[in-house]
């Protein structure tokens, strides 16, 4: 892998692994440290990287398991996952913009309910929009595990998103 190759890479991914590690760990000056020694690792093993057929498949997951460790290296428990989800609105209006940010921090306090495996799932196949099949080689579980999680982190959130919206909330 020469320079442009990885300046490519860099750029290319930067953000969904950003995202990815900040789901996991939960602040951002973490999240950005993991993805820092992430691409660090790869430019020292960039020779290795030139037989790998699925480059950014094997940065996620190298993304969540720095992310895992720093996680347990601190002593952090499962609840201290979070992070905002972040998307660009097409509409300018204000009052459509306000409904878009509470519907967002809706869910992203859902989120912080699920369990870590159904987190990571959803925001790989929701929020990334990656494959079933490059979810299974990041995450390293079987296929029907990546889909009950997905169908259970989904359900979850609808449910609890139709409870706010009967009460109101």
């Amino acid at each position: 892998m020469n320079m442009k190759d990885f300046t490519h890479t860099v750029n290319s991914l930067r953000d969904s692994l950003f995202r990815f590690s900040l789901r996991i760990v939960g602040k951002t000056d973490e999240a950005e440290d993991v993805v820092q020694e992430v691409f660090i690792k790869m430019w020292q093993k960039r020779k290795d990287f030139a037989t790998v057929i699925n480059t950014e498949a094997m940065l996620m997951r190298m993304v969540r398991n720095l992310s895992i460790d720093k996680i347990r290296s601190k002593h952090h428990g499962v609840e201290t996952m979070g992070a905002t989800l972040e998307y660009t609105m097409e509409t300018p209006s204000p009052e459509a913009q306000t409904e878009a940010k509470d519907a967002l921090d809706n869910i992203g306090k859902i989120l912080l309910l699920l369990p870590m495996k159904q987190q990571m799932v959803f925001q790989l196949r929701d929020i990334e929009q990656k494959t079933y099949d490059e979810i299974v080689e990041i995450m390293e579980i079987p296929m029907n595990q990546v889909k009950v999680n997905l169908h259970r982190a989904r359900q979850t959130i609808r449910q609890n998103l139709l409870k706010a919206d009967a009460y109101g909330l």
